[in-house]
């Protein structure tokens, strides 16, 4: 990480297990990372290991065991739920490997609803997903219904609902994993621009080698550990 940017989220020494006597799994086991304004960092390895349960400890949607997690200067897991649920809204933003877009909805109304929920009027939540959706090369699909689109444009879609209130951190779960090369690599270029425009960190988890190998860190999540 370069010293010299701000670090915008902390996770220190992360423990997350599931079940309990015969079905007791344990996942992260002091799982670490520290993220810097505008950084990309990927995290790599086999399925199960845990890419999934970090980033959603990361993100503020799941409670770890042991640790602590902290977005700017806030320990989110020392505050209450309401203001951490504040911190996720504002701070986080979120990709997942499918869309997760409203069908009843278009592109524009899908992008501009985290807006809308924050308690933004409908007018500038609907002008800032317009901005946004041209930002992803969208303004042409914004009146379009999700059906209407490619899984392509789906993908991008959800890229500009995930910084649509200006999230300092975006956590990303396979978010190419869902689409062909060609699509890959515009979501990939999509990501890495917005990071470096908008100085936004981005932390991906991902199986891709050629993504996680694009990243300013790829780090491996290994026995439960980031390496």
């Amino acid at each position: 990480m370069n010293k010299n940017r701000e670090t915008v989220l902390s996770a220190v020494d992360i423990w997350k297990s599931y079940g309990k006597g015969a079905t007791y799994l344990s996942i992260l086991k002091g799982a670490s990372i520290d993220m810097a304004a505008g950084e990309v960092v990927s995290i790599v390895g086999p399925s199960g290991s845990g890419k999934s349960t970090f980033l959603h400890v990361c993100g503020v949607l799941d409670s770890p065991d042991k640790g602590a997690v902290s977005v700017g200067c806030m320990d989110v897991w020392s505050v209450s739920e309401g203001r951490r649920a504040l911190i996720r809204n504002s701070e986080l933003g979120f990709i997942f490997q499918f869309h997760h877009l409203l069908d009843e909805f278009t592109l524009q109304e899908n992008v501009a609803m985290p807006s809308m929920l924050a308690g933004n009027s409908r007018k500038d939540a609907l002008d800032s997903a317009a901005e946004l959706l041209k930002e992803v090369g969208l303004s042409d699909r914004c009146q379009h219904f999700p059906s209407e689109t490619s899984g392509g444009e789906r993908q991008r879609a959800a890229v500009a609902r995930a910084l649509i209130l200006s999230p300092s951190v975006v956590l990303a779960d396979e978010p190419t994993g869902n689409l062909d090369s060609a699509n890959s690599r515009i979501v990939e270029d999509l990501m890495f621009e917005m990071a470096a425009r908008r100085n936004q960190a981005f932390i991906i988890a991902t199986h891709s080698t050629d993504l996680a190998g694009r990243a300013d860190r790829c780090l491996t999540l290994d026995d439960g550990i980031l390496r």
